[in-house]
């Protein structure tokens, strides 16, 4: 497999690259899902880990279900290393040997056009055997028509990852709340949405599963009789649940999001395809942060009006009561990072598994976070007139 790179070699905060954070009460890491592009994520947490930034709420769906439990699932000091490890373990083909590092470099850092026939085939491979501690196709495969156990039906079987996370998580570390951990899943047969958070349940690896569970590849997973499927069916990202949680906290939040809403207009059916899930699971982030951002102000602006209320009236009047619920002082701040598309990926890219891929994923997020904590002052608690602030390091890229 080779040594990893040097971008990985740091798994702790440096006294040179810390970075004092203001007192916000709640510090929010939010991980959408995506597949193999979650590498990205973990990049993130990496340039996060160094500024000894640690968030003390982890939500995610899907891939992002599956990282932030071995974020939280582990202590600080050990969860860059213990990411690379998971992320080095799903990333190998499920029964044949993975290449040697020398040959999939060559390929990986070839020309445009090997690049992009070589992570075809990867993705291929996957679809074929599957990925290592992950999931492996169903053997025989299923039948269209065969009925019985909604557990069985899908393409793919992913009891092998329940191993490999209670191999990488402590689940007493989850479950002690010493980190708020809260991952989204889709009940089945209600088709309403659920959050499974650890200060209202026992979080089980079947929480992480079932949160990254997205038919037909995969099967539902039963959690207390019931069946759930992966959580961006319905919402591809955690940010309203933080945002609405009560009681209310001043938050600095970063969304990590693997889909980007923008992107040039398909020219093929292959680029149609690609493009689909792109705007299917980008989960429109900036439309909720500006809805999020109006409603923030209104609250504010209610603050106000209440404050010029006489105390008496406050106490006795049912539409002040009302409005005192709705009134809200606390800001949030929501820093913004979104995974780029680069021209050699297709529409596989969330099921391309390779390693030298996984390892550009996991850099390019490092350095996104990077750029982005080199802009001190976005880190700063918004103005009480403005209540909710969003930054995005490449806002006018796209």
């Amino acid at each position: 497999m080779g040594e990893p790179p040097e971008a990985f070699a740091s798994g702790g905060p440096e006294a040179d690259k810390r970075i004092k954070v203001p007192p916000y009460e709640t510090i929010a890491l939010m991980l959408q899902g995506g597949g193999a592009l979650g590498a990205y994520q973990a990049g993130v947490y990496q340039g996060l880990n160094e500024a000894g930034i640690h968030p003390n709420w982890i939500a995610g769906i899907s891939i992002g279900a599956l990282n932030t439990a071995i974020i939280a699932g582990n202590a600080p000091e050990d969860r860059v290393p213990r990411l690379l490890e998971f992320w080095e373990t799903i990333c190998q083909p499920a029964f044949m040997p993975p290449l040697p590092a020398f040959v999939e470099h060559a390929f990986f850092n070839s020309t445009d056009e090997i690049r992009k026939a070589f992570t075809a085939m990867q993705a291929a491979s996957a679809l074929v055997e599957g990925q290592k501690g992950f999931f492996v196709p169903r053997f025989p495969p299923p039948s269209p028509l065969a009925t019985g156990d909604p557990g069985a039906a899908s393409f793919y079987d992913t009891r092998p990852l329940k191993g490999t996370l209670e191999r990488f998580c402590d689940f007493d570390r989850i479950n002690s709340r010493e980190t708020r951990v809260a991952v989204g899943a889709v009940n089945v047969a209600t088709g309403n949405f659920a959050y499974f958070d650890n200060t209202r349940i026992k979080l089980r690896a079947e929480h992480f599963i079932a949160s990254g569970a997205l038919p037909p590849g995969f099967a539902a997973v039963e959690i207390d009789g019931e069946y759930f499927w992966d959580g961006g069916l319905m919402s591809n990202t955690p940010l309203y649940e933080i945002v609405q949680a009560t009681p209310r906290r001043d938050t600095l939040a970063f969304q990590v999001d693997l889909w980007s809403a923008r992107g040039p207009v398909p020219d093929s059916i292959v680029d149609v395809m690609g493009r689909v899930k792109d705007v299917q699971y980008s989960s429109r982030t900036r439309l909720v942060t500006d809805t999020m951002q109006r409603s923030q102000r209104f609250r504010n602006v209610l603050r106000e009006v209440l404050d010029k209320v006489p105390p008496d009236i406050r106490k006795s009047d049912p539409w002040c009561k009302t409005a005192e619920e709705l009134a809200c002082s606390k800001r949030f701040n929501v820093i913004h990072l979104i995974y780029r598309h680069k021209e050699y990926e297709g529409h596989y890219k969330d099921y391309q598994f390779g390693l030298s891929t996984m390892r550009e994923h996991w850099e390019s997020g490092l350095s996104d976070i990077r750029g982005t904590l080199s802009h001190r002052e976005w880190l700063d608690m918004p103005k009480n007139d403005s209540g909710f602030i969003t930054h995005d390091i490449h806002r006018d890229e796209r």
